[in-house]
Parts: structure tokens; sequence; C-alpha cells
């Protein structure tokens, strides 16, 4: 598979990330794009991701050698049925939904299979739109492929190599098989987040103590939940049967958890948090999930003028960017006051180590 021309229907953040990606890795490619945002698309075109903007879908794509559809699960499926007539023979046509099956079968209805391989980077931010696209988002995060039947082996093979290319870590799997691991790592954690949320906004009072006083680990575990509803509402509406399967494996569990509470079943209840405790410990920190690891520590702050500035000095004299920096309001750490927030591993390695050296008190999660 010989690549000159790459097309991309949409670029939010992951079609920008990816798009970005290609540049930085594959300068000699030449990138086409629309979207419904021209604004956007002016932007991409004037930071030289996009080379050429179009103003649809239309007979520009049939130069392209690989497209990329990156709207919207539904919309997607629209878009095959345009690009139908006008790809030339060798073309690939890939996709980066959350969910496989809906646009696998819509592939085989057009009689596209030929031509099409899934994908799926597993990567992404709470954070949506081109905006927030960064070239190394699905920088060693697993972009999971999943070929028809009838695209030959020496282009699966290419594809993948091409992924591979921006730094990924490709993944050939079955788009069912596919369908049922997100719907249990990625489509039901979202939905136990999203719920969490409500519950919590349904059961605070109207001095609304509950959201004023959250702390750290709500805030972690439900970080998620502000995710596109747009994009949430299409996954669970493609992925309905595998979300409703783990469901009821999650609906029983918490069922079981209910019982050993209210028989104070000490034994069940530490063998629960053992076992959760253990496997969790086993994930390993380079499997990237939907949402991207977040490179943070707390640390003890003396309440006093330019205390921030000061800190903030010493990491930026030092060569270390901050992502995030603020006051969090609750004890958690005991004097634990400020999050300090890295853009990656290396940074945060030595931004703990530099501040230790200057005798700050830092608390790593």
């Amino acid at each position: 598979m010989q690549i000159q021309t790459i097309g991309f229907v949409g670029l939010g953040l992951i079609g920008g990330s990816i798009a970005k990606a290609i540049k930085e890795f594959h300068r000699e490619i030449q990138i086409m794009a629309y979207m419904r945002s021209t604004d956007t698309l002016i932007e991409a075109a004037n930071e030289g991701t996009v080379d050429i903007a179009c103003t649809g879908v239309d007979g520009q794509f049939s130069s392209c050698d690989l497209i990329f559809l990156c709207a919207p699960v539904s919309t997607n499926a629209m878009y095959l049925e345009r690009l139908k007539p006008i790809i030339k023979k060798n073309c690939i046509l890939t996709d980066v939904g959350s969910t496989k099956t809906d646009i696998h079968e819509k592939v085989t209805q057009l009689d596209l299979e030929e031509h099409f391989i899934g994908g799926h980077p597993m990567a992404g931010s709470e954070k949506t739109g081109y905006a927030n696209a960064k070239r190394h988002l699905i920088e060693n995060a697993y972009y999971i492929i999943t070929p028809t039947v009838r695209v030959s082996s020496e282009t699966v093979g290419a594809f993948v190599s091409f992924i591979a290319s921006l730094k990924a870590l490709p993944l050939v799997l079955d788009y069912r098989q596919h369908d049922f691991i997100t719907a249990s790592i990625s489509h039901v954690p979202h939905l136990i987040a999203s719920s969490l949320v409500n519950l919590v906004h349904s059961l605070d009072g109207e001095e609304e103590l509950m959201k004023r006083i959250a702390a750290g680990g709500f805030k972690d575990i439900t970080r998620i939940a502000s995710s596109s509803p747009e994009m949430w509402e299409q996954i669970c509406l493609t992925n309905a049967s595998n979300i409703t399967q783990v469901l009821d494996f999650y609906v029983k569990q918490l069922l079981e958890l209910k019982k050993q509470l209210q028989e104070k079943d000490s034994k069940k209840l530490y063998e629960f948090f053992e076992s959760s405790r253990d496997y969790r410990n086993s994930i390993p920190d380079s499997s990237a999930g939907p949402i991207k690891k977040t490179y943070a520590f707390y640390c003890d702050l003396v309440d006093e003028a330019g205390g921030i500035a000061t800190l903030a000095t010493i990491l930026a004299t030092n060569g270390i960017s901050l992502k995030n920096i603020g006051i969090i309001h609750n004890r958690e750490f005991e004097e634990a006051v400020l999050k300090v927030e890295l853009y990656d591993e290396p940074a945060y390695d030595k931004a703990v180590a530099l501040l230790r050296k200057y005798h700050y008190t830092i608390y790593e999660r």
C-alpha cells in the first residue's frame, strides 16, 4: 500500500491528532480534509496540518490512497455512501469509532469490504475538538485494527505498519470481539462514572455540600463524565447489546456486594477489595485506555504570598512545562493543597525529584 495522499472526514480531537502525527512522521504525505466547521479547517490549514481544505466529501477525495472517517459514528455511515462511487480501486477506508459492529455492517451492505479496515485508537481526553488535538495523543496507545475478511493480508500488514510508524501500538482484532472488550473496559465504566455524578447530584442538598467537598478520589473516578454527551450517546446506541450484557454482570456483582454489607461479611468484603487491588496493580501504566493517564502530584504549600510562583519558577528554570496547577480546597493528603499536573512521565519524575530536593513534601497517587 503506497500512501501519497490521505483524506480526513472530520478533524476533531482524534482525527486532528492523527493528522498531526502523520505530518510529524511523514511530511511527504499530502493531507486533505473536510469538516463542518470552516473556521477549524482554516486553522488546521494555517498550522500546516492540512494541505487541501475541502468544501465537501466529493470528487477531490478520489485522489486519496487512505481515508480516515473521523465524524460521529452514525455520520460515518452516511459518508461511506458518498465515498463509494468516487474512491479509486486501491483506496483504503478506515474509521476511528469506539464501536465497530455498526460500521462493519454498513460496509458489508454497501459492498465495500475490500476497501475497509476498521480502527479505534484507544486514546483520548475529556476535552474535545481540534483545539485539543496533539500529535502525541496516540503515542504508546493501543490502536485496535478490525479488518474485513476481504481485505488482503498484505494490505492489512501495510496498514498495521503505517499505524505503528505513528508510534501507536497496533492490535488486530475481530470487530465483534472489539465491541465486547470496549463495552467492558470503556463504555460501562463511562456509564458508571456518569451515574455516580448524577447520584451525588440527586442526593446533594440545597447547600450543595457534597459538591463543595468532593475529594480528589471522587473527581478522579468520575473525570471521564466530562466527555462529549453526543459522542457517548452514539456509543451507547451502537453497542447497546454488549453494554447491556456487561451491565447485567455488574448489577449482579453490586447486589452481591450489598448482601455482604448487610451481613457484615468481613472475610468476603476483604477479599473483594484485595482482589480489585491486586488486579488493578497488575495493569501496566503503558496500557493506554480511552482517557490518557494523568501525570499529577500533590504537595504541601505554605499559605503565603508568592508560594505558587516560587514553585512554578523552580520547575520552569529547569525546563519543566506545567500542564495545570491549582489549589485543592480539601485536605485529603493532610496539608496537600496544591495539585501540579505535567504533560508526560519524564517531566513528572523530574519535577517530583526536583521539588523533593528543595524540601517540598510530595504526595504521589
